[in-house]
């Protein structure tokens, strides 16, 4: 049996902790923030699956991966589709209540899904219901837990992953070894000023991963939602409400969603940000707003219960009035690369969750499929700890080579595109880091943008890691600047990358990036 080292603590992380001590493995669980911190905590949406008697896998299939704009895995999206509806029954066993109606498990509509298979949990609080029943899990197993905890750097040697250097609440700096390293931290919407993302989204497992030399891939891909309250704090306003009927209207009152899509509020989430993004350009920076009015009173206190409160703290009664909406950063579909069972390009490393590239999302995410994406594949990552590392699978990516230090050191742009601190270079802050990528790196971008952005990246120098702002911080600069590398090498539009200095152009395979 293995030493088993899982370093976050959301649905891929939670799950990995339980199914690898039922296993028979010594687990210890780390946690950046406290155990119920987390991405999964605050998904609205629900989790997807083929459950209902009028749907199947094949469906689910096809609406992945026409989702994810032709780059898709399909073997990944195959297994998600497969073995989703048994991750979901494992979610019931292990205490998740879902919403039920007289026929049985209650099922919504959400955007590009062909059929209602979507199942939430306290209407809109489905993430904190499935976070808390598997804390408890979590507790019930001999786990060892330890809060406050960052992942600050892998240990490497002769080539395979034997532990982490960990940042503990009191400013030490520990090393643990293990057989397996499993990283779940999650995604990295602190890179962007607005984000639906909690502050502890700063990409560590990725930018860990990656000084590592492990291979990462599609950081280009970032999701915008489309639908955050306009209101400090940019509170997601999950799609299962226009799935239920809300539409999206311009500052005149006009429906225009249907000029850009024939699906109109249920069209692809990168379709619908970035008209949203447009009209309220055109409009001088006036906002978007979502229409929920239809819907009623009592339907949105009874159905979106956490949302009703939000709108109502916010100041909008959004059953009365329509509220301001405003794309935001939501998820990344890039990540470190992994198989079909997690493994990385490392030896004794996993990713697991939004911290892995399983080829599932492509270019774009269907929406609800990340927690079951997380669940099914942190389910097999643990059935493979005891295999022997096969050769990774080719997904028909070229190679593109950028070198650790090179993102942290040099004077210009090298050949990978990836920016290199000037000899001058000076500290920075947080949130002008956001504003740039904001400005060119968020729902459109272009050639002299992104230039432009680059630059700016190069002219800073990342941190002495002391504590964990720090620590986050330089693993914001080091994902801002390969982000942006990626963005240029990925001339063309396609899913959530959109060029407007291409805006019809054809996708086509962008290699993913290894440290040589």
């Amino acid at each position: 049996m293995a030493r088993v080292l899982v370093i976050g603590g959301g649905i891929a992380g939670l799950w990995t902790a339980v199914k690898a001590t039922d296993a028979g493995h010594t687990v210890e669980l780390v946690t950046k923030a406290e155990l119920a911190e987390g991405n999964t905590r605050y998904a609205q949406g629900g989790i997807a699956a083929a459950l209902f008697p009028d749907d199947s896998a094949q469906r689910h299939f096809a609406d992945t991966m026409e989702a994810g704009a032709g780059l898709a895995d399909p073997a990944a999206v195959q297994v998600l589709s497969t073995e989703g509806p048994a991750r979901v029954r494992d979610l019931i066993r292990f205490g998740v209540e879902f919403d039920r109606d007289e026929s049985g498990l209650a099922r919504g509509l959400e955007a590009a899904h062909s059929r209602a298979r979507v199942m939430h949990a306290g209407g809109d609080a489905t993430g904190s219901a499935i976070e808390s029943a598997l804390v408890a899990t979590v507790r019930r197993r001999a786990v060892r837990i330890d809060e406050g905890t960052m992942l600050v750097d892998l240990v490497v040697e002769r080539g395979r992953v034997t532990g982490a250097q960990l940042l503990e609440a009191s400013g030490t700096l520990v090393e643990r070894r293990a057989d397996v390293v499993v990283l779940a931290t999650g995604g990295s919407g602190c890179l962007y000023r607005y984000t639906t993302n909690p502050v502890v989204a700063t990409g560590d497992g990725v930018a860990a991963a990656w000084r590592a030399r492990a291979l990462i891939a599609d950081l280009e891909f970032t999701q915008f939602h489309p639908t955050a309250l306009a209101a400090p704090g940019t509170p997601l306003i999950s799609e299962a409400v226009r799935g239920e009927g809300a539409v999206v209207r311009d500052r005149d009152g006009r429906r225009f969603l249907d000029e850009v899509d024939a699906r109109g509020e249920l069209a692809p989430r990168d379709i619908v940000a970035r008209a949203v993004w447009r009209r309220t350009v055109e409009q001088g920076g006036d906002p978007v707003f979502l229409d929920a009015t239809a819907l009623g009173a009592a339907f949105l206190a009874r159905r979106f219960p956490g949302l009703d409160t939000a709108c109502r703290a916010a100041g909008f009664d959004w059953s009365r009035e329509p509220v301001p909406i405003t794309p935001a950063a939501h998820y990344a579909m890039g990540g470190v690369v992994t198989d079909l069972d997690g493994r990385s390009s490392l030896p004794g490393l996993f990713a697991v969750g939004e911290t892995a590239r399983t080829g599932v999302h492509g270019a774009n995410r269907l929406a609800s499929n990340s927690l079951l994406e997380a669940a099914v594949f942190a389910d097999r990552a643990v059935r493979a700890f005891a295999s022997p590392a096969p050769q990774m699978r080719d997904s028909g990516a070229d190679a593109r080579r950028a070198r650790p230090h090179e993102a942290a050191r040099g004077a210009s742009t090298d050949a990978s595109g990836i920016a290199h601190e000037a000899g001058s270079a000076t500290t920075f802050r947080r949130d002008d880091l956001q504003a740039v990528m904001w400005e060119h790196v968020g729902l459109e971008r272009d050639a002299n943008g992104l230039a432009a952005a680059s630059a700016r990246l190069a002219s800073w120098r990342a941190p002495v890691v002391r504590d964990r702002r720090s620590a986050e911080d330089r693993n914001l600069l080091d994902l801002a600047r390969l982000t942006v590398a990626a963005a240029i090498a990925r001339r063309e539009s396609v899913g959530a990358h959109f060029r407007s200095d291409a805006p019809d152009s054809a996708y086509r395979s962008i290699p993913e990036q290894e440290a040589a």
